[in-house]
């Protein structure tokens, strides 16, 4: 299957502000859309579709648990294809989870 991948500006916003703290962030990043890229049901399924990525931060050197989290939501156009949205990263020092209200107003911009 092809996957896409799509940012809100949200997101985008969210990770210029963490890459200033953390320089490898779009390297990771990037390491971590590849993945999603060969398998977009990597993560915990939230349900409808949005799934919560663990990512690690490799200037943290703590591995997944201590770095950040991605929540994506992934939109089957055909069965060839697909459209992965990145909603959402936050620290997880900064933020522990998301609730489902921030995730329904992510899904709204959409």
């Amino acid at each position: 299957m092809n996957y896409s991948i799509d940012t809100l500006p949200s997101f985008d916003k969210k990770v210029k502000k963490l890459a200033k703290k953390y320089k490898s962030l779009k390297s990771d990043l990037r390491e971590l859309v590849k993945e999603l890229m060969q398998n977009p049901t990597v993560g915990a399924d939230l349900g409808n579709g949005v799934r919560k990525v663990r990512m690690a931060i490799s200037d943290k050197g703590k591995g997944k648990s201590h770095g950040a989290r991605v929540i994506t939501y992934t939109t089957i156009i055909s069965v060839e294809e697909g459209i992965i949205t990145l909603l959402a990263i936050y620290d997880k020092a900064e933020q522990n989870t998301i609730t489902e209200k921030e995730i329904s107003l992510l899904l709204k911009e959409i």
